[in-house]
This record gives C-alpha cells, sequence and structure tokens, in this order.
C-alpha cells in the first residue's frame, strides 16, 4: 500500500596478491583495547556501511559484492565494488569512482568481474567490464537510457539488460534542457510513480549487447515495460516479465511471463496466463522448465503473496509446489541436478534460506533461526554465499556449508565493536480478537527491570512487511537514549500468511490498531514501563498508522508520523495507488461512505490531543507531502502542539545524509521533549 580510494584493479592484480600471500585490504581498523564501547549516537550512520548481495565467481574461489559508505562532508552516500576469497582471507577492493558502483557480476568463464556506474559521464548508469587479464574497466555499453538489470549468456558472448527508451532530447546539454522545458504530457491511468515522476510513454525494454563487438540489439518493444530478463540454458532464448494484458495494462495488475529468441524481430511467446502477477523466472538446468513466483489475486496488490510455480518452458498448466506453505517466498534458483529449487521464505520475524524438492513439493529450512537471510548465491561447483544478519548485527556476507556459516566479510566489525547495543526480544500477546500477534521488544542499554521507562511504539510500513531479527539503526538509537521500543506486527503484515495479510483488505485503521494497542496493554503489564510515557511513529504506513491511532486514543503523550495520510480521499489522483484505491475501496464517487470511513483520522481530528510532529519528503509521490501538511494544518487549527518538517527534493524515501541525520535527531528531540526521559 505504502509502501538499501577511488580506483579500478584488475583481475590480475587480484591473482597476484593472492600468490604472493599480500595481507587483507581491510574495510577498517579494529577499535583500541582501552575503547570502552558506548551507545549509538545519530552520527553512527557515517560510520556503518552497507554490505550488498555477494556474488560468488563461477568457479567458487572469490565473491564479488558492494559496500555502501556515506561522506558527512559531501553529504552523500557511495557504492564500490570489493571482493573476498572463498577462506576470507584477501579483501581487495575492486572498483570505485564518485559516481558509484553496483550490481557486480561474474562472467561464465572468470574472465571479467562486471558492474553498472553512472563513472566518468556514463549517464543513467552502463555497464563496466574488469578483465582478468589485467587493465582499467572498459565501458561496454552506451544506452541513453541506462541499464537498471542485466545478465550474462551462458557462454559469455553477450549480456541480456533492461534498458529504458530513450528521451527525445536526451542528446542535448543539461543546460539548453533546463532552459527549454517541455510541457509534461500525461495519458496514461497510472501516470505517476515516486522517485520517477510523471510516467509517459517510454517503457524498459530488452536489449542484447555482445561482449566482443559492443554492438547492440533491441529484442522488445512496444507500449509496455519488460524486466527480470534471464538466458535459457542453451543461450538461444530469453525468459522475462510484463504487463502485456489486452486493452490497458496499467489497470489490471497482471504481469505475465513471455519467452522470447533472442534476436532481433523475434516474437515474444506468451508463457502464464494467471491472472495475477507471475513473475521472477528461473530456467531448469536442461532448459526444459521455468520456475517462477506467482503472487495472490490482482484485488489484492496490497497484501499479495507469492507461491512457488513451475511450467514447462513450452507452456501449459503451471503446477504450485509452495501453495501449502502458506509464507512469503522469493529469490529461486535451481539445484545442479534440477530437482530442487532453492529460496528464500520470510516467516515470523525472521528470513530464511530454504528448498523444495520439486517432485514432492517438501520444504527443508536451511539457513534459519533468529535471523535474516537478505540474499544468497550459488557457483556451478554448489558453493553457496548468503548475506545474512540479526538484530544485533547488520548484514554481511557468510559462506554457507555443511550447514553452518562462516563470516567472509566484516566491514562493520570495528564499528559494532566500539557500540553497546540493546536487546532485541521476541514477544507475543492476544489481541482483542483472541488472535496471537507477534512482536519485537527493544529493551535499552543498561536495563534494570526495577525502573520504570518511557516506551515508544514504532509501526513498520507496507503494510505489507515486517519487523524482524535484523539491525535497525532507529531502533537502536531509541535504545540508546533510554526507550523501551515495541514494533508490532499488526494485521496486514507479511510472514504469518495470506489470511494475516488481508484482514485489513477495505477496513485500514481497525485491526491493525487493535493489535498495536493491544501490543501497548501487554508490554506495560510486564512492569518496566511507565504508563504515562507512551509515545508512537512511524513512516509510510506507519505513519497512516500513528494517525489512526492517535485519532482513537489520548493515551500517547507524543507522536512522529512521516510520510503518512488520512484524509485518504485526498490521495485519489495525487499518489501512485490507483488501482488498489479503486479494486479495493472503489471509486470515491461511487463508494463516499467507505472513503469516509478510512479518512477518519482528519474527520476526527478535533479528538487527537497528542502532540504530533509532521515530516515528509517534498517530491514524494508514494504518500504525497500534502498528507502531512492537511494533518498538520488540522492540528495547529486545533491548538494541538505540532510541527511540519518538508525534505526539500527527498522522494518518499529520505537518502540525503544530513536529512537522514537530521530525522533522526528530530524523533528524538520531540520524544524527550514530551516523554522527559530519564537515561537510567
Amino acid at each position: 500500500m505504502r509502501h538499501t580510494l577511488s580506483l579500478s584493479l584488475g583481475l590480475a592484480l587480484f591473482a597476484s596478491l593472492a600468490i604472493a600471500g599480500v595481507p587483507t585490504i581491510a574495510h577498517g581498523q579494529a577499535p583500541s583495547p582501552s575503547t570502552l564501547p558506548r551507545p549509538l549516537r545519530s552520527t553512527d550512520l557515517y560510520r556503518l556501511r552497507d554490505v550488498g548481495a555477494g556474488r560468488i565467481s563461477p568457479d567458487g574461489q572469490w565473491i564479488a559484492y558492494t559496500v555502501v559508505t556515506v561522506d558527512s562532508a559531501k553529504d552523500r552516500s557511495d557504492s564500490d565494488v570489493w571482493m573476498v576469497n572463498w577462506e576470507g582471507t584477501r579483501t581487495i577492493k575492486m572498483a570505485g569512482s564518485p559516481e558509484g558502483e553496483s550490481n557486480p557480476r561474474w562472467s561464465p568463464d572468470n574472465r571479467y568481474l562486471s558492474f553498472v556506474s553512472g563513472r566518468y559521464e556514463s549517464k543513467g548508469g552502463q555497464i563496466w567490464l574488469l578483465d582478468r587479464a589485467g587493465g582499467e574497466a572498459v565501458r561496454l555499453t552506451e544506452l541513453k537510457g541506462g541499464v537498471s538489470e542485466y545478465e550474462w549468456s551462458p557462454d559469455g558472448t553477450r549480456i541480456a539488460l533492461v534498458s529504458h527508451d530513450p528521451d527525445s532530447d536526451d542528446g542535448k546539454p543539461d543546460s539548453l534542457r533546463s532552459r527549454t522545458p517541455k510541457p509534461i504530457v500525461i495519458d496514461r491511468y497510472a501516470f505517476k510513480r515516486d522517485g520517477d515522476g510523471y510516467l509517459d510513454r517510454r517503457r524498459d525494454h530488452i536489449h542484447v549487447v555482445h561482449v566482443a563487438t559492443k554492438q547492440v540489439v533491441q529484442i522488445t518493444s512496444g507500449d509496455f515495460d519488460d524486466r527480470q530478463v534471464r538466458w535459457s540454458p542453451d543461450g538461444t532464448r530469453l525468459v522475462f516479465t510484463s504487463e502485456r494484458t489486452e486493452g490497458d495494462p496499467d489497470r489490471s495488475n497482471n504481469s505475465d511471463l513471455f519467452v522470447v529468441d533472442a534476436v532481433a524481430g523475434a516474437t515474444p511467446r506468451t508463457l502464464t496466463t494467471w491472472r495475477g502477477p507471475d513473475a521472477g523466472a528461473v530456467w531448469s538446468p536442461d532448459g526444459t522448465r521455468i520456475a517462477y513466483l506467482q503472487a495472490s489475486e490482482p484485488e489484492l496488490s496490497a497484501y499479495t503473496q507469492n507461491t512457488i510455480a513451475v511450467v514447462s518452458a513450452d507452456g501449459g498448466a503451471p503446477r504450485l509446489l509452495t501453495a501449502a506453505l502458506d509464507r512469503d517466498v522469493s529469490q529461486l534458483s535451481w539445484s545442479a541436478d534440477g530437482t530442487s529449487l532453492r529460496f528464500l521464505v520470510g516467516d515470523d520475524r525472521a528470513q530464511h534460506l530454504a528448498q523444495v524438492d520439486v517432485g514432492t513439493g517438501a520444504v527443508t529450512r536451511l539457513a534459519d533461526g533468529r535471523r535474516v537471510v537478505t540474499s544468497y548465491d550459488v557457483a556451478s561447483s554448489g558453493r553457496t554465499v548468503l548475506n545474512t544478519g540479526t538484530a544485533q548485527r547488520s548484514a554481511e556476507v557468510f559462506a554457507w556449508a555443511n550447514g553452518a556459516l562462516r563470516a567472509l566479510t566484516h566491514v562493520n566489525d570495528s564499528a559494532f565493536a566500539a557500540l553497546q547495543l540493546g536487546t532485541t526480544e521476541d514477544v507475543q500477546f492476544r489481541n482483542r480478537d483472541g488472535l496471537t500477534v507477534g512482536a519485537l521488544l527493544t529493551k535499552p542499554v543498561g536495563f534494570d527491570a526495577t525502573k520504570k521507562y518511557p516506551l515508544l511504539l514504532r509501526i513498520h510500513g507496507g503494510p505489507n512487511g515486517q519487523d524482524q531479527h535484523l539491525f535497525q539503526f532507529e531502533r537502536e538509537l531509541f535504545a540508546a537514549n533510554g526507550y523501551v521500543v515495541l514494533q508490532v506486527n499488526y494485521r496486514g503484515s507479511s510472514g504469518r500468511g495470506q489470511a494475516w495479510k488481508k484482514a485489513i483488505f477495505a477496513d485500514w485503521g481497525n485491526k491493525e490498531v487493535q493489535d498495536l494497542l493491544a501490543g501497548v496493554d501487554h508490554v506495560l503489564s510486564l512492569g518496566f514501563v511507565d504508563p504515562n510515557r507512551l509515545g508512537i511513529g512511524g513512516w509510510s504506513y506507519g505513519g497512516i498508522l500513528t494517525d489512526y491511532t492517535i485519532a482513537t486514543t489520548t493515551r500517547f503523550k507524543a507522536a512522529t508520523s512521516g510520510a503518512g495520510s488520512a484524509l485518504q480521499t485526498s490521495m485519489y489522483g495525487s499518489d501512485q495507488y490507483i488501482f488498489q484505491y479503486e479494486n479495493e475501496l472503489g471509486a470515491p464517487w461511487k463508494n463516499p461512505k467507505v472513503w469516509e470511513k478510512v479518512s477518519y483520522p482528519f474527520y476526527k481530528a478535533d479528538r487527537i490531543r497528542t502532540p504530533t510532529l509532521f515530516m515528509g519528503g517534498e517530491r514524494d509521490f508514494n504518500v504525497p507531502i500534502a498528507g502531512s501538511e492537511q494533518m498538520y494544518q488540522a492540528l495547529k487549527s486545533l491548538g494541538v502542539p505540532t510541527q511540519l518538517i518538508v525534505y526539500p527534493g527527498q522522494f518518499h524515501g529520505i537518502s540525503r545524509p544530513s536529512f537522514v541525520r537530521d530525522r533522526y535527531d528530530r524523533y528524538l528531540a520531540w520524544y524527550d521533549k514530551y516523554l522527559a526521559v530519564v537515561t537510567p
């Protein structure tokens, strides 16, 4: 509903380092033994780094990944490509530039390490190649529409990629384009998208580039978007996802799989016919079958849940493998012998690596526990790497072998060694309907059960998402400042099955609020929370639920509502959720009473007593800033303490580092002001 030294080193250099036994080039230095761990501060966002998905080389010897760092002086983040050997003893920076590098991939013959970068005015991001024989990275593509995704052909001679249709003005200098802007002409049903802005008729299409000659051939065209392209094992065909429903695809929420010969002028053949979304296709090793993800009915766009399906590459009726699992599944890959499929399964505050037997449908958990596996990759030799983390540690790259995890990267080891973190644990309780609700409870640094703490109810967005056992900066920052933090996976959340998700269909702000308040009551019963110092807040659907909750009860003494909305009718036509609105609530002129019901925070704003800080991005098309402006104006008119913070140039997700820190600091200042926090 609402809602991741600048140089290039040739692979020959990495080979010579391996032979010579040169020590690891470390991401950071270990802290001095005399340094005492301290609580987290907002400035630590400049020290902690994001580790991207590990990609293992075909021979299983090296793993490429990205590291995102934040430059406080330049007020921007930067992504560079690194790699580590299978033993975890050598780490080498492979590619770095101020423009950033992402999406590293190995060629099937191990000769190249490829990545996408906007370096040297490669507008839109282009594919670059690092040759194992040595030398600097070489730009492979020069597509005006950039490259959003790509995959090597099995023989390594070609790369299939997705690129956006170029603008007719793409050849003009930026200075000239800014002086002569054109009117924005809109004629689409779904005409806007956060981050992309207003949508025209330019689309994403599939191309194939020949590595030796750099020749690019366009494979698909037309008034629809194509994505998720994958090569057949023999390199003659491509499978991809596209929304090509007869009539207006914008009105259908239906994507299908298509197979096309990898030559110009070939006609795509429809492979699937499910009326809802099909996506994420992968070929079986022998090329006879295709596994993919079949989502829920299109009407459940905000509450969808995938199941694994397998269909003949020639078409026909699919077979659903994990319907009985009733959990969220993603990221498919075949076993080498084609008898099973690996995947990620999201399950009640965690996400695991699992596999399903294609013949029997039996599911086996592989890497599990109270952790989150964010991605994985498997070499042809069977060597497996995965990115995983826990509530105490952000995700790093691990080797997974013989049922055990072995850390390969240590990007944030020194940073975490210097920090004292709160303790996050599972809690569960009954809601008003007698159902068990799962939640996470984080106790502050130095927790003492004999004391009374202020409580923050922090609400995740989505609603199709879950609070889980993975390090979260915001949660730990609150704990570092003396707050107990409660995160409830209310009805509408993922990880508990389809019925749990769709329980709030066309009934927003009802069952979710019941579950949130039941969680607060449960934690109060534990005896270490002060009932007079309760705070609430969230972003996106978490901000929306904050508005619903403070219009339902006055028990919260402070609130922060980020990227939220309350007068839902005003979101119609101003955000990107037109399909959901008309298929879940109906058009406003057809069902005005339903729209009024789900807009109760605005129409009952005079019941709100909670001092509330409203926030949002100026250019947000997901939940436009108007939603926060309207509630701010209402509370200001009513004399309730309030403030509105608008982040210039930002979309739904705040990305500018100084703004990210500013938001954290404002959260703390607002809560401290009204909850009179006393650090234990």
